[in-house]
């Protein structure tokens, strides 16, 4: 599928979708918990992705109006009698291979042609350090992958330079081993924001972990811990509203976007950047409402360590920015659904925009973006992103948007509601 974008300008006001980070772990924790009730789930391809893997494992999980009950296994997986079929999603791939280390018997995970690239090695070492078999059947580290059940606790290490994800999928299946675990991290943990997100999930269900940072990050795991997260309501999703937001800065519009409440989402950090690039932008944290007005955008540094999903909305703020952006520390954005940093610069630069790309940075140089066809790399982030991009340019097309049902399902739907001119064909 296409969209065509012309040029638009967006007023009105719009709900945030509700966390994918946030349901991704509401549904796994639940799901090894006893009975638990999910509040404003996101459904989306990914979390869908999820939901159907919890279930693979034993779990019942029903859909009523906005939702989900959830009847969990315990912390005792069952051996899934089919292979566990992740469709796109990164999340659902790393955390299920850990939860497949705790069942008696061999989980087979695969994707598709994306996940299938995707790297996975340093979570499959720390299995086999702990107990585990666990390995690539193309001995590339890349699904499919094959786990047989083992999982015991051990002091052992982890790259945090790649993903978060093994991090997080660690923690969720650590505790309810029967031997204590120490997990250091190794180097720069690359996308804090999101293991603080799986702490906080965890600490909702009773779980205790220890997290002592001196020369580097250590996280003490206790044993045979059990989860009790018994009801949980889904925050709104700073990732997803972060599109909204950047096209009223670039489209010099004013739009309220509702269901922001504080949590510790790292792309939070949209505020900020707006504000340092000079957009009029001001949250209301008690009633959850952000307000934002276009006030012409002055470029910026922005350090993406710890928030590598801004990157692609970032790249479109820079672009319609007078001056120099540099978005660095970038490197893990290149093992995303798609290597983020080289699809946005390939994608901006045959819309006229001057851009550097380096193994871990663009440097983006502001100016009048035209109308081209566009790749959008089945890339849901990718595509949001080039969508706002098209508001200012027009005359764009853009392909494979059916990607954005991964995350934000009525994207297209929600941005036309605030005036954008988009068709779909």
């Amino acid at each position: 599928m296409k969209v065509s974008v012309n040029i638009s300008k967006i007023n009105g006001e719009v709900f945030a979708p509700s966390s994918k980070s946030y349901t991704h772990r509401a549904i796994t924790i639940a799901s090894l918990s006893n009975e638990c009730v999910v509040h404003r789930p996101l459904l989306s391809a990914d979390t869908m992705a999820t939901i159907r893997a919890c279930e693979a494992f034993g779990a019942d999980i029903e859909q009523t109006n906005d939702k989900l009950i959830i009847q969990g296994i315990n912390g005792k997986p069952n051996i899934p009698e089919n292979v566990i079929d992740v469709a796109n999603s990164g999340t659902t791939l790393r955390f299920m291979t850990a939860i497949a280390s705790l069942s008696d018997g061999v989980t087979v995970l695969t994707g598709d042609s994306s996940i299938r690239t995707r790297p996975n090695q340093p979570l499959l070492d720390v299995l086999n350090r702990l107990g585990v078999e666990a390995y690539s059947t193309r001995d590339n580290g890349c699904a499919p992958l094959v786990v047989r059940g083992g999982l015991k606790g051990a002091i052992t290490t982890i790259d945090g330079s790649i993903s978060s994800q093994f991090i997080s999928a660690l923690l969720i299946a650590c505790p309810l081993t029967t031997k204590s675990t120490t997990l250091s991290i190794k180097g720069e943990m690359k996308s804090r924001p999101y293991v603080d997100v799986t702490t906080e999930l965890l600490e909702k269900a009773g779980c205790e972990i220890l997290i002592e940072e001196t020369n580097n990050i250590k996280f003490i795991i206790p044993a045979n811990q059990k989860y009790d997260l018994k009801e949980y309501t889904v925050p709104g999703d700073f990732s997803s509203a972060s599109y909204v937001l950047a096209a009223a800065a670039i489209t010099g519009s004013t739009v309220l976007v509702k269901n922001m409440f504080p949590s510790k989402q790292g792309d939070i950090e949209i505020i900020e950047v707006l504000k340092r690039m000079g957009a009029d932008i001001s949250w209301d944290k008690v009633k959850g409402v952000i307000r934002v007005t276009g006030n012409g955008l002055t470029g910026t540094t922005f350090d993406a360590g710890a928030t590598p999903d801004l990157v692609p909305t970032i790249a479109v703020l820079a672009a319609c920015a007078k001056g120099v952006t540099v978005i660095e520390n970038a490197e893990h954005v290149r093992y995303k659904e798609t290597d983020r940093l080289h699809a946005m610069a390939l994608e901006l630069t045959k819309m006229g925009i001057e851009v550097k790309e380096y193994p871990d940075q663009l440097t983006i140089i502001g100016g009048t973006l035209r109308g081209a066809d566009l790749h959008g790399w089945h890339d849901h982030r990718i595509v949001m992103a080039l969508t706002i991009a098209g508001m200012v340019a027009g005359n764009t097309t853009i392909d494979t948007i059916e990607s954005v049902e991964i995350s934000y399902p009525n994207f297209f739907e929600e941005m036309q509601s605030l005036g954008a001119e988009l068709k779909i064909f």
